[in-house]
């Protein structure tokens, strides 16, 4: 039987939860339009003011917020409390120039909270689960967020951070942890591990709540078979909070996004225009209920589907797809779109794990693609011309699904450094 944390929200008729927004909207324009001059001044660029949005409807008029906006007003130029309000920061990791730092009020933490224990409860967690925490804590925002998750819910907290793996397998065992939260490149780890080292049957996981990374479909059932758990996705960003800004449920075909704190739209990259549920396109959100980092039509990248299709677990929030790659990290190889996701898929049907890296180069003006491949180690062979058939299947798999030639190489199981945090999986030399 489904369970819900806020069922009074997750449930909500559509029109409720829709003037929940246009209330929340309305206010949230107003409090960033007082307190956000970097904001302010680009809706007078745009010729609108806080009378112009009166509901949902009137989002579009507002000017969108990009990472780069992130970064020039860094550090306190798009916080709208007095810092002495504000009681915790995050950042995001990874990027690259200065980096991006979200505030949190004390009532931010508390929403993002319940936020990330409504997907531990669609995940199945009660208080009587343990909870084994395996993002990174710190600035990390994957680690805080699911901890307070998991401490609302009220179940045992694991706080293990990322790394260290023999310390989480022994507490894994020793504690009897039912609920691992994760990336997924990691709980692929984790799982080789626990195969490696005989654990199975001493593993009582039943659930895992993966994040923070782009993972396939392919990818999630390998986890799910290595690890005999089901697999969750779950879906956030530092800058409008952390994970749990969406979550899946049991039917596992997309995430519920929480719609009584995001607004989501999605538009046409290129252009800007807002377009229909059911078109794939960029995710732009608008945070309605943060109060010290409320960002107004944050441009995310990431490219998915929105859909309101019924669904089985109960829930009336609208559902994204899980994301199909990033309008920023897609690779453009020979002027083809190519995503990751699209080569992890791939390698996943022709019997490999996702451990592989994805190699960008240009030689004489053309460009090059090259996918370093481990072979597993039912697969593994040092015969020279068996692996040449395996690479020679895997470049006529590979286009299939790209439409060009990609170069394969097979290296040896466990060559590939593994990620406890973010995977590298794309090595781009190009001097573009």
């Amino acid at each position: 039987m489904e369970r819900y944390y806020q069922k009074e929200i997750e449930c909500a008729a559509p029109e409720k939860i829709r003037e929940l927004q246009n209330e929340r909207l309305v206010k949230q324009v107003k409090h960033v339009w007082d307190n956000v001059p970097y904001y302010r001044k680009k809706m007078e660029e745009k010729g609108v003011t806080p009378d112009d949005i009166k509901s949902v409807d009137d989002l579009h008029k507002l000017p969108f917020l990009s990472k780069d906006d992130l970064r020039d007003a860094y550090p306190y130029g798009l916080l709208a409390v007095p810092k002495s309000e504000c009681v915790r920061i995050q950042s995001t990791s990874g990027t690259t120039g200065r980096r991006v730092v979200a505030f949190y009020t004390q009532h931010d933490v508390d929403l993002w909270e319940d936020c990330c224990a409504r997907a531990i409860v669609a995940a199945g967690g009660t208080k009587d689960d343990v909870c084994q925490v395996s993002y990174g804590y710190g600035l990390f925002t994957g680690g805080p967020g699911l901890n307070g998750g998991s401490h609302k819910v009220g179940c045992l907290t694991l706080p293990m951070s990322s790394g260290n793996t023999d310390r989480q397998l022994q507490f894994m065992t020793d504690l009897e942890a039912t609920i691992l939260c994760c990336t997924p490149s990691y709980a692929a780890y984790l799982a080789e591990s626990i195969h490696e080292r005989g654990l199975r049957d001493k593993i009582k996981l039943k659930a895992g709540i993966f994040g923070a990374e782009a993972w396939s479909e392919s990818m999630r059932q390998e986890i799910q078979n290595q690890l005999g758990i089901k697999a969750y996705d779950i879906y956030g960003l530092t800058e409008t909070s952390g994970p749990g800004v969406s979550f899946e449920c049991s039917e596992q075909t997309g995430m519920h996004i929480n719609e009584d704190h995001f607004i989501a739209e999605i538009i046409d990259p290129e252009t800007g225009e807002v377009l229909p549920d059911g078109t794939q396109g960029e995710l732009v959100f608008t945070s309605i209920t943060k109060e010290a980092f409320p960002l107004l039509r944050y441009r995310t990248r990431d490219i998915c589907v929105l859909s309101r299709k019924k669904c089985s677990c109960g829930r009336t929030l609208v559902k994204m797809s899980k994301p199909m790659g990033r309008s920023d990290d897609m690779l453009i190889v020979k002027g083809v779109n190519v995503f990751p996701s699209q080569i992890e898929t791939v390698l996943i049907e022709q019997g490999y794990q996702a451990n592989y890296q994805i190699i960008v180069d240009r030689v004489n003006n053309s460009d090059t693609l090259e996918v370093m491949v481990e072979m597993t180690q039912d697969n593994f062979s040092d015969n020279l011309g068996k692996i040449t058939e395996m690479e020679k299947s895997l470049v006529a798999a590979l286009k299939a699904m790209l439409g060009i030639y990609t170069k394969v190489r097979l290296v040896a199981p466990k060559s590939i450094t593994r990620s406890e945090g973010k995977a590298v999986r794309v090595i781009d030399k190009r001097k573009i």
